[in-house]
């Protein structure tokens, strides 16, 4: 299995990004991460329509943030073609 692109956009010292980037690297998942500043992040709402952090993209698509990541966690679908291409 091939894992896709991940890019997590995160705050310096966000508890959520914290705990996101936590959980994908418990699961093993890797990401880039991407830090943004206050003007970068309205510039990213624009294109994502959602004005917080973290924001977990893969492969282009806006997953959500960090209460969407463990509701799929919690789902057992991290493993599955969210974050894998499957066949």
């Amino acid at each position: 299995m091939k894992q896709k692109k991940v890019i997590v956009y995160t705050f310096k010292r966000c508890p959520y990004c914290v705990k996101a980037k936590r959980l994908l690297n418990s699961e093993h998942i890797e990401f880039t991460e991407i830090e943004v500043s206050d003007d970068k992040l309205e510039e990213l709402a624009q294109r994502t329509k959602m004005s917080t952090v973290p924001q977990i993209i893969v492969d282009d698509v806006l997953i959500g943030g960090c209460d969407d990541l463990y509701k799929l966690h919690q789902n057992r679908q991290l493993f599955k073609e969210t974050f894998y291409e499957i066949g």
